[in-house]
């Protein structure tokens, strides 16, 4: 009669010790998760509109299964259960300004248990740049002379860089602009060989959206040639000696002779009139 009373005891006691047991093997299972890491996938915080995002949450210490639970601005987004050491991934879509976060992860062995908490990450909207603009307040330049070039981007996010360019060449250092104001370079026209077509070329983190300055719009770029336009003044000259002051040159003279003697025909050359034996009639005749 003993051992079956003994029986029947231990028996009654085995269900509150064994939820002793679980209770007290969570307690410690929860102490030993670490706080997980929250990383994006796609290694950058900066995004665009539209963009799927994903990121990941894992505890590196504890024993699985844990469940991993995504909050944005402390309201949950999503939950995973992970029954291995894996990490829980967690694909967003970024379809407004609210959607950069702030966002954090928790790790858990059940919702009662408390859990960790992960680092908190805020993405970063990026937008693309607008068309830059050359410009100087030197609308004429001449050699020896100081100029100043300035080269602004009205939209896109910051920060800006700004890299200037003599036709193809690029003239260093290139400029970084962490507000909204124009990059700035000053030249000095020392030789011909400063004269030319400059532009310049503005791009942020925005991918591959570099733009230039050209001449098909309001950017265009500031063209120096005060020297090539005499140069062509020059050749213009002296090509229009043959062509039209010589012969102007020559009527005149004529007109001259045909004033002073009508009735002889002279012949004119670009000095003097030279008298021919001939009467108007003969000529006619002739």
């Amino acid at each position: 009669q003993k051992m079956f009373f003994l029986t029947i005891l231990l028996f009654s006691y085995s269900k509150p010790m064994t939820c002793a047991v679980n209770s007290l093997k969570s307690f410690f299972f929860s102490e030993m998760l670490s706080n997980p890491k929250l990383v994006p996938v796609q290694g950058t915080l900066n995004v665009v509109m539209k963009q799927n995002v994903t990121l990941s949450c894992l505890s590196q210490a504890g024993s699985p299964p844990v469940r991993y639970t995504l909050f944005k601005h402390n309201q949950q987004v999503s939950a995973v259960n992970r029954s291995d050491s894996t990490p829980a991934l967690f694909t967003l879509t970024i379809s407004s300004a609210s959607d950069v976060g702030e966002y954090k992860c928790k790790a858990e062995y059940n919702s009662s248990s408390g859990g960790k908490y992960s680092n908190s990450l805020t993405f970063t909207l990026i937008e693309p740049i607008s068309k830059p603009v050359l410009s100087s307040p030197t609308s004429q330049a001449k050699k020896g002379q100081n100029v100043t070039l300035s080269c602004f981007s009205e939209n896109g996010s910051l920060p800006i860089t700004y890299l200037f360019f003599k036709g193809k060449q690029s003239i260093p250092p290139q400029k970084t602009m962490q507000k909204r104001e124009a990059a700035v370079i000053f030249l000095f026209l020392d030789s011909l060989s400063d004269f030319g077509t400059y532009k310049c070329k503005a791009n942020n983190s925005f991918p591959n959206n570099s733009k230039y300055s050209n001449k098909r719009s309001h950017s265009q770029p500031l063209i120096i040639s005060l020297g090539l336009i005499l140069l062509l003044l020059i050749i213009g000259f002296a090509l229009a000696i043959p062509f039209f002051i010589i012969p102007l040159y020559k009527a005149s003279e004529l007109f001259k002779c045909l004033f002073h003697f009508p009735k002889v025909i002279y012949v004119v050359n670009i000095f003097n009139c030279v008298n021919i034996p001939f009467s108007v009639e003969q000529l006619l005749v002739f």
